[in-house]
């Protein structure tokens, strides 16, 4: 793909254009159907910026959010951005083809991980509506790095309000269980089985890689999300009662 000599803004939301050399067509003219959630795990959103704009990085995205709330766009959403990485949802590796990437500055669980500012919150709600206004997205597919890649990735993570988003009419979301009760020993194996089942039918690649702790692994992803008041991953009534009712609540047919 030959690239661009300008980069036009997509949205009158954004407040700073600085092209990314790291971007291709999508793969089987794919329109993008999902937006994909990052921390950007630097200490500056200007650092973040130098970097996804790198071209020995080998990385990208369509947009990034610094803490006060400025969007500073860097691939065209029309073309596919390098953010995903290895990632899975509804079988589909391709994430990258299929997705719009939106980087939030946030030092991340490696350094110090502060809460995501009120005034970046409502920027992101705000690029997120802008976005599915010109895009068929559907709110269940509005995920984390960490949903996508679990055990891989653990982005946004527990503190990104993804609570917030849904109120402002952004993804898919179900009120958390309060119950924090543990399993008997009885039931945990059932329970697990049943959870496995269910991050299944939501979309996530439950396929062990080889891990041990996967089963903990993939709780924990899920719970980040949507149970973030306990992202343990260890299995719990309420965690099968959220992700029950998550799934109960899709529209049928499920859209992949």
């Amino acid at each position: 793909m030959k690239l661009e000599t300008k980069l036009e803004p997509d949205s009158a939301l954004v407040h700073a254009v600085h092209a990314s050399p790291n971007f291709e067509e999508r793969r089987n003219g794919w329109p993008p159907s999902m937006v994909i959630l990052h921390y950007t795990g630097m200490t500056s959103a200007e650092g973040a910026i130098g970097w996804l704009a790198n071209p020995e990085s080998g990385v990208s995205c369509h947009y990034v959010v610094d803490e006060a709330g400025a969007i500073t766009q860097m691939v065209a959403e029309h073309a596919r951005a390098w953010h995903a990485g290895a990632s899975r949802w509804y079988g589909e590796c391709d994430v990258n083809s299929m997705s719009i990437g939106i980087e939030i500055q946030n030092p991340g669980h490696e350094r110090g991980y502060p809460d995501f500012p009120p005034a970046q919150m409502h920027a992101v709600a705000a690029l997120c509506r802008d976005i599915i206004s010109r895009n068929r997205i559907v709110p269940q597919r509005f995920l984390g790095h960490s949903d996508i890649a679990p055990g891989r990735k653990i982005d946004p993570g527990e503190k990104f309000d993804w609570a917030y988003l849904a109120r402002g009419g952004v993804g898919h979301w179900v009120t958390p269980s309060l119950d924090l009760s543990a399993p008997c020993s009885g039931d945990e194996a059932a329970m697990l089985a049943e959870a496995l089942e269910l991050l299944r039918a939501y979309g996530y690649g439950i396929d062990n890689p080889g891990r041990d702790d996967w089963p903990k692994v993939l709780i924990r992803s899920f719970q980040m999300h949507f149970r973030p008041a306990r992202a343990d991953g260890l299995i719990d009534a309420g965690t099968l009662d959220t992700l029950r009712r998550l799934v109960d609540a899709l529209p049928e047919p499920v859209i992949a």
